[in-house]
C-alpha cells in the first residue's frame, strides 16, 4: 500500500509537467491549428532560464516560478509575430517544419552556451525532504509540484469558463468555425495565446528544474510523451490534455515500478488503445478526425 501511494504521487508529479505542458500545447493547437513542435525547446527553456537567474542573481524558485512564464509569454508572442504568423495561412506543414527548425535552433543555442553536462538547480531547503502523510513518507517536493498544477489547471479552467475573455478562446479553442460564425476574430487572440501556451510550457520547466537534469535535449523526450499525452486527451481538448497528462504521468510511474523496460511502451500502448476505442481522444470531438 505504501508503494502504490508513493507511485501515485511519483506519477502524478510527472504528471503535472505534462498537463502544464500539453494545457498550453492543446490551447495553441486549438487557437492556431499548429503542431508545435518547439513546445518541448520551450519547456527546456523554462528550466534553463530558471537555473541561469539563480546562478547570475539569486533568484529563488518561488520568484522565478512568476518571472519565467511571464518572460516566456513575451518570448512566445515575440516568436508568433515574427515566424507562425506568416506561415498561418499556408499548409500546416510549413508551421511543424519551423518549429522543428526552432527547436534544432534553439537546442543547439542552449548547448553552445551551456554545454551539455547539464545546470545545477539546487532544491530550496523549504521543499526537501519528506512529509508524513498517514505514516507514509512522501517527498515534499513532488507534493508541491502537484499542488502548483493543480492551482494553476484549476486558475486555467476559472479563466476559460468564468471570464468572456476565456469563454472567446474557449470557443475558438474548441469550435473555431463556430467562433467565426458568430463574429468573433479569432485572429485577434493568436498572438497573446501562443504567447500563453508558451508561458505554460515555461512553468512545467522551472518546476521541473529541481527535479529532473537541465540539458539542452531534455525536452526532446518530453515532447514525443507531449504528444501521446495531447491524442489521449484529444486534439484542441483543454480538459482532454489536463487528463490525459496526469493519466500518462500515472501509467509511466507504475511502468517504471513493476515494468521499467517497458515503461515508454506503455504510454504509446495506452495510446493506441484509447484511438482505437475513440480515434478522437477521451474528450476530442469525434468530428475532428474528419
Amino acid at each position: 500500500m505504501n508503494a502504490v501511494l508513493q507511485y501515485t504521487v511519483q506519477g502524478l508529479a510527472a504528471g503535472s509537467f505534462y498537463a502544464l505542458a500539453a494545457l498550453g500545447l492543446a490551447v495553441i493547437f486549438g487557437v492556431l491549428g499548429v503542431v508545435n513542435f518547439a513546445h518541448g525547446a520551450f519547456y527546456m527553456l523554462g528550466a534553463v532560464a530558471a537555473a541561469v537567474l539563480l546562478d547570475t542573481v539569486g533568484m529563488s524558485l518561488w520568484l522565478a516560478l512568476l518571472v519565467v512564464p511571464v518572460l516566456m509569454l513575451v518570448f512566445g508572442m515575440v516568436i508568433e509575430r515574427l515566424l507562425v504568423r506568416w506561415l498561418l495561412p499556408l499548409d500546416p506543414l510549413y508551421n511543424l517544419l519551423l518549429t522543428f527548425g526552432l527547436t534544432l535552433l534553439l537546442v543547439d543555442l542552449v548547448k553552445r552556451r551551456y554545454g551539455v553536462s547539464g545546470l545545477p538547480y539546487e532544491r530550496p531547503a523549504a521543499l526537501d525532504g519528506r512529509i508524513q502523510v498517514a505514516g507514509i513518507g512522501l517527498p515534499v517536493y513532488q507534493l508541491f509540484v502537484i499542488g502548483v498544477a493543480l492551482l494553476v489547471c484549476l486558475g486555467v479552467w476559472l479563466l476559460m469558463s468564468r471570464t468572456r475573455v476565456g469563454m472567446i478562446v474557449r470557443a475558438a479553442t474548441e469550435r473555431p468555425e463556430l467562433a467565426g460564425a458568430l463574429g468573433i476574430n479569432v485572429g485577434r487572440w493568436v498572438t497573446p495565446v501562443f504567447g500563453f501556451g508558451v508561458a505554460l510550457a515555461g512553468l512545467a520547466g522551472v518546476l521541473a528544474a529541481p527535479f529532473r537534469a537541465i540539458t539542452a535535449e531534455m525536452g526532446s523526450d518530453f515532447i514525443i510523451i507531449l504528444f501521446a499525452v495531447v491524442v489521449i486527451g484529444g486534439l484542441g481538448s483543454i480538459v482532454g490534455a489536463v487528463t490525459g497528462g496526469f493519466l500518462v504521468g500515472l501509467v509511466e510511474a507504475f511502468g517504471q515500478a513493476y515494468a521499467p523496460t517497458f515503461a515508454q511502451v506503455l504510454i504509446f500502448v495506452l495510446m493506441a488503445v484509447v484511438v482505437l476505442a475513440r480515434p478522437a481522444g477521451l474528450f476530442g470531438r469525434e468530428e475532428a478526425t474528419a
